[in-house]
């Protein structure tokens, strides 16, 4: 039987797993957890087989949790969860110890292969993954080296006033454009760097270097 941990800052992404995983005969399902540090407090007291993590989490994100993880507990396998199927993020988790990378919107039969195949001693990458990571290996510079989709030159001056302290109206005025479209700019780039509000922001710009990168 293989003991199995979901961690996942959405319930609805915690409980369909839930739903999908729960009535295979080899795997059970012995946590849900919301965050990575309630993962990290869990692990301390007992340790499953088999963690699928997400990677955007507020507060400490996947890639953290995992390097964390694999140093206090390096016999449990990892199988990161993303909606971002971005080659330098897959290249940090699996650097960072994980064994598996699997796009959220993977089926029951991916997800119970990917399982079953970290457990026995095999990495999971779905195809699509493997090509990306064969394209970016044999075809494409190393000029980018965020594990985040990469900010338009918009976003990025938009990223530096908020870094600055500004409020989305100033921006705005500064930029002379409308509060609705700075807004929109300032939502899209929560969505790329995988927060949900501006101390996260302000967290991951910073620890990330995101904003000073060639281009």
């Amino acid at each position: 039987m293989i003991k199995l941990c979901i961690t996942d800052d959405h319930k609805m992404v915690l409980e369909g797993l839930q739903l999908l995983l729960n009535t295979h005969p080899d795997i059970h399902i012995v946590q849900l957890c919301n965050s990575a540090n309630s993962l990290l407090t869990y692990l301390k007291a007992e340790q499953p087989d088999v963690i699928l993590l997400d990677i955007n989490m507020p507060e400490l994100n996947g890639i953290e949790a995992c390097k964390i993880i694999k140093k206090e507990y390096p016999s449990i396998k990892i199988i990161a969860l993303s909606m971002i199927a971005e080659v330098n993020l897959v290249k940090l988790m699996l650097k960072n110890g994980a064994v598996g990378y699997l796009h959220k919107n993977a089926g029951q039969d991916e997800i119970i292969s990917a399982i079953q195949d970290v457990v026995n001693g095999k990495r999971y990458l779905s195809s699509e993954i493997n090509g990306l990571l064969l394209l970016a290996q044999n075809n494409q510079p190393k000029i980018y080296n965020s594990p985040f989709p990469k900010l338009s030159r918009r976003e990025e001056e938009i990223l530096t006033f908020i870094l600055d302290e500004l409020t989305t109206k100033e921006i705005a005025d500064k930029l002379f454009i409308s509060f609705g479209t700075a807004e929109t700019h300032r939502r899209n780039i929560m969505i790329k760097l995988g927060v949900k509000n501006t101390a996260g922001l302000v967290r991951v710009a910073l620890e990330y270097d995101i904003i000073n990168r060639d281009h």
